[in-house]
């Protein structure tokens, strides 16, 4: 039987786990979130989503626009077995209160401070960390793809040290209020970024400082990164160790790659809303020079984190163990095909 999964927030990522979790045969979409009639609720209910009012006194407001609600998110969650909350930064938290009151397990997502969950979750990394947990955080788009690299080469040789630097798009590609326009952001000027704290929430044996700097693009985060190994490795040896993850896309510029906008034109071509749950490493980036590798990566931050909100569904309610969580969700969502 199918387990019910509710989404709070049917956004930029609550859009994207409510089509991923109806193409998964052990769970079923109970109803999506939103807090305002806009085009996005009237497509949830076009594709057949039962919509509800994520602020209970709004639901008039659906009504006034000719949007049909079902009811609250309290209404939501009486009968589903998990939320996932898919709230703007720093809102996941502030339902957090009414989640426990109502004794559901709850996903958050990575604008959320780690400590609202019990667990900051990488599937390929820490998958056991989060069975059977009442509250899980999924890490964000750009802790998702560090973590991914670094636990693929960690699994294979032993790693000194990490150094990184994000270049980060300055907003999602519909936002258009705010966002840089003509300039480099240091974020934040001083060291270190958030993102090696975080990928340490996940891999706390790691030695890591990130820097990043905010451009004015929206389509894609950029990594370039530095790790100082143990021991002698090849390029060779790191490249098989990045082909055996499916999670983990290798694409050459020789081919076309040459730029973010490259990378973003093949995904349009091979998935639903350019989706790409894959880190894509440039082929041609992975170096070893003086026992230190190098390489570089993009990240979609509209969709990275969508296998791991899957698997990490599995994982709260033990519907499988790592391995045939993980299968089972890059077979459904055409990951390593």
């Amino acid at each position: 039987m199918a387990v019910k999964v509710a989404i709070n927030g049917y956004g930029t990522i609550g859009k994207r786990v409510a089509d991923a979790i109806r193409l998964q045969p052990d769970m079923e979409v109970a109803g999506v979130t939103k807090t305002k009639p806009d085009f996005d609720a009237r497509m949830a209910v076009k594709k057949g989503y039962r919509l509800y009012a994520a602020i209970p006194d709004r639901v008039k407001v659906f009504e006034e626009a000719g949007i049909e609600v079902e009811g609250t998110i309290e209404d939501l969650l009486q009968d589903v077995d998990i939320v996932v909350d898919c709230s703007p930064g720093k809102v996941g938290v502030q339902n957090k209160p009414l989640y426990e009151r109502l004794g559901v397990k709850a996903i958050f997502q990575g604008g959320e401070k780690k400590d609202v969950a019990d667990v900051s979750f990488s599937a390929i990394a820490n998958f056991e960390e989060a069975v059977g947990k009442q509250f899980v955080r999924v890490v964000s788009c750009n802790t998702t793809g560090l973590t991914r690299l670094i636990y693929t080469i960690k699994k294979n040789f032993p790693i000194r040290k990490v150094r990184a630097t994000m270049i980060r798009r300055v907003v999602d590609p519909k936002e258009d209020k705010k966002g840089l326009v003509n300039g480099i952001e240091p974020n934040p000027i001083k060291l270190p970024s958030h993102h090696g704290p975080d990928v340490q929430s996940v891999l706390p044996d790691i030695n890591i400082v990130t820097t990043a700097f905010k451009v004015p693009t929206t389509i894609m985060h950029v990594h370039s990164v530095a790790i100082e190994m143990e021991g002698d490795v090849t390029e060779e040896e790191i490249k098989n160790a990045l082909l055996e993850e499916p999670r983990i896309m290798l694409l050459r510029s020789s081919d076309g790659f040459t730029s973010t906008a490259k990378i973003i034109e093949f995904a349009r071509e091979l998935r639903l809303r350019y989706d790409l749950y894959e880190n894509a490493v440039w082929t041609e980036s992975i170096g070893v020079v003086d026992g230190e590798v190098y390489i570089t990566q993009a990240i979609n931050q509209e969709s990275i984190v969508v296998p791991e909100n899957i698997d990490a569904i599995r994982a709260m309610l033990e519907l499988k163990d790592k391995e045939e969580s993980i299968k089972e969700t890059n077979r459904t969502l055409k990951i390593g095909i």
